[in-house]
Parts: structure tokens; sequence; C-alpha cells
């Protein structure tokens, strides 16, 4: 079943786009959540669209039509165009909202940084983290299931230390960007507690900040 969210006021739109909705299905506490944040931060009208995936509301007809893998989130643009991966939409929308501050400007070393560890994040920490909580994904043999997931657990146990190297304060720098979020948000998913400071701090930035810190909360995301 589909509920409908909240949809932020269309007059808050910036930018001059303001025929602009974008449509977001997501799940509380999911990936859904950076790209919730990326949209609230750039002031961009949206209705979130709670998908159910306790009940399996995501393996029904109506939302693999939205999605045929039948994963959240998912975004529809305004002009109809659906876009999956929750990296690969908020890099559009960090593009597309330049005034946001949501990344630094395209062309520049800092947004180098930015792209280097989106990507790593996508391809090693997220994938790692599916890896650990649906292991049955990936391998056809119900006994391989544990060794999946203590694989995927060691890879986030290899792949945390990097990038936490990167953090100075931030990933870019001095300026709290979306790709903090994604990251920040990506260490609460961490199968054991991460004992460092630099995340605990990253946290404490995403949860002080005045737009992204309610969606923060809204979320049940750990602090």
């Amino acid at each position: 079943m589909l509920r409908a969210g909240t949809v932020a006021d269309p007059t808050t739109l910036a930018f001059g786009e303001e025929h602009m909705t974008y449509t977001l299905y997501s799940s509380l506490g999911s990936g859904g959540f950076a790209v919730e944040a990326a949209l609230a931060k750039a002031s961009a009208p949206y209705t979130y669209i709670e998908i159910d995936t306790a009940n399996q509301a995501h393996k029904q007809p109506k939302f693999l039509k939205i999605n045929p893998m039948g994963q959240v989130p998912a975004m529809m643009l305004p002009d109809g165009t659906l876009m999956t991966e929750s990296a690969a939409m908020v890099i559009h929308l960090a593009h597309l909202f330049p005034k946001a501050s949501l990344a630094p400007k395209p062309g520049t070393s800092a947004h180098a940084k930015v792209l280097r560890w989106m990507l790593f994040m996508a391809c090693n920490l997220y994938e790692a983290d599916l890896r650990y909580y649906y292991p049955a994904r990936y391998t056809t043999d119900p006994a391989g299931a544990d060794a999946v997931k203590a694989a995927g657990a060691a890879y986030m146990d290899k792949s945390f230390p990097i990038i936490e190297a990167g953090l100075d304060p931030y990933l870019a720098g001095k300026d709290l960007g979306i790709a903090d979020v994604y990251l920040a948000m990506l260490t609460t998913w961490a199968p054991q507690p991460l004992k460092s400071a630099k995340f605990a701090a990253l946290r404490a930035a995403v949860v002080a900040d005045n737009v992204y810190g309610p969606i923060w909360r809204r979320h049940g995301m750990v602090t």
C-alpha cells in the first residue's frame, strides 16, 4: 500500500522552478533519508510516499511498476523520469540546485573529493551493508548466507576507517554537504557501534542542522 506523506510547500522552491515537483518513494530509516534531506535543503517541493517495506509493499505490483527491482528509494523527477540509486539521486540534486550548497562547484578539486567518496560509499559501504542485512540476495545456497553476511561485515570494517581518514572535518573540507549526510546515515547502519570521534562529530553536525536534523529524527536515525 502506498501512503501519501507530507508535501512540501511549492512556494518554497528556489531558482525559478515554480512548477517542478518531485515524488520520493521511500521508507523511514532507508537510503531515502539522504535523498529527502537533499530535497529539503534545496527547498524543492516534493511528495514523500512511505512504502511499508515491513509489510512487503515494495514487492507488490503497484510499486514494482515504479521500480522493478522492488527497492527503495525511488524518485520521480518533475518530467516523469524515474531515478533509482540514492547516491545518483543526491548527486543529481546537488548539480541541479547549486545555490543549496549540497556539494562544491563541479570541476573543483573539492567536487572531485565528493564524487570519489560518494562512489566509494555506494560501491563499498552501502553494498557491504546490503550483504550483511540481506545475505539471501547474494547466494542461491541457503547454507552460504552466514558467509555472505560475515563478508559484508568484514568489508565494512575495512571501508569505514578509509573514509574516516578523509574527514577534515568533512569530506570536502570545512563545509557540511550532502556527502557527509550520506556518510552519517551509513554509520548508523554499521553492525556494531563505530568507536570514532570523527563519526560522532559528523552525526552531531547533521542533527544540529536546522534542515537535516528534523528529517534525521523523523527517520529514527541513531546518534
